[in-house]
């Protein structure tokens, strides 16, 4: 298979991050384009080229893919939390569709030829059945959500009339880091339910909040499917090859282990890693969040081959717990 050159954007954010370890431990030629709004620049391998600045910035994009000789982008770049995102939906839809378009009318200019785009399982909004299949509706509940499923139709109908393909890949709820202690979650402000407990367990926060505890599920708090970020950057490459593979097709996956866990159970094995509870404060729901998502993934693992090293939220708590060990280490050190 040709190993194409690949620039991955927000490479130096989180599941980015790990993406790019993921493509050059298989072998891959990689850049990155990181305008650092939430990322940090320690966490890209020092012989990876590297470029500071925003997707949207034309000029940049396309001295990047002629420098690199860019034939595949890998696209992680935009703003990520729910919550915000209904406090502030124009932030949104400029970070993540326009800024998108400009990145995929630049690619369609130089010609790139694969695009494996960063979506959610918030694309499916509050669905009406779990597991959620990839052909369910798309019905978004906060900008966040709309503005990537905006991204994924613009890709749909710009691989139609140009010659290019694309994957989406709809990420359920993303946690861990990498098992080899190169890069984890740094940033900033950051509202993950993992990160979050895993900043309390060290001794960064007092308590971890619950929001919500009268859902519709079995212990009241919201339900997610937690992907070991590992996993899911094996996943990007797999996919990756794949559109390498079929130049005349698209693909749209769901990213989950096909398993739901409560807000209350994930906690529950932070304890178990930590050895003692945490302290728990119950607040109110957060606007946006639907009561319950879990991936069918069935078409993921029949379409790639594609097989989770790290199903486990022992493992996958763990694994957070021992970067923010390593972060607390490093802020030590000065």
């Amino acid at each position: 298979m040709n190993k194409v050159a690949v620039l991955v954007t927000g490479g130096a954010g989180y599941i980015g991050s790990h993406a790019v370890l993921a493509l050059k431990d298989a072998g891959w030629a990689v850049a990155v384009i990181d305008d650092l709004s939430n990322g940090t620049r320690e966490v890209v391998p020092e012989d990876v080229p590297f470029y500071e600045g925003n997707v949207a910035d034309r000029a940049l994009v396309e001295r990047i893919f002629r420098e690199q000789q860019i034939e595949a982008i890998m696209h992680f770049a935009g703003s990520i939390v729910v919550p915000e995102s209904v406090e502030q939906p124009l932030k949104y839809y400029a970070n993540n569709t326009l800024a998108s378009h400009a990145l995929i009318s630049a690619a369609v200019g130089a010609g790139v030829k694969h695009i494996l785009f960063s979506s959610t399982a918030a694309t499916y909004g509050a669905p009406k059945r779990v597991p959620i299949e990839e052909d369910d509706p798309k019905v978004p509940i906060n900008p966040y959500g709309a503005s990537k499923l905006m991204t994924e139709r613009m890709l749909e109908d710009a691989s139609a009339a140009h010659p290019f393909n694309y994957g989406a890949l709809r990420y359920f709820n993303v946690a861990g880091a990498d098992p080899k202690g190169r890069t984890g979650q740094i940033g900033k402000g950051s509202t993950h339910l993992i990160k979050i407990a895993a900043e309390a367990a060290v001794g960064k926060r007092d308590h971890v909040a619950v929001y919500g505890t009268d859902y519709p599920t079995p212990d009241g708090t919201c339900i997610r499917d937690y992907i070991h970020v590992s996993d899911l950057a094996d996943a990007h490459v797999a996919a990756l090859e794949w559109l390498v593979e079929h130049p005349g097709e698209n693909l749209v996956l769901n990213c989950g282990y096909g398993q739901g866990l409560s807000v209350l159970e994930v906690l529950d094995a932070v304890d178990r890693a930590r050895g003692r509870p945490l302290t728990r404060l119950m607040e109110g729901p957060r606007a946006g969040d639907p009561p319950e998502l879990v991936a069918a993934n069935a078409r993921l693992l029949a379409t790639l081959g594609w097989r989770p090293a790290y199903a486990d939220i022992d493992r996958i708590v763990g694994d957070a717990l021992a970067w923010e060990r390593e972060l607390l280490e490093r802020t030590a050190a000065g």
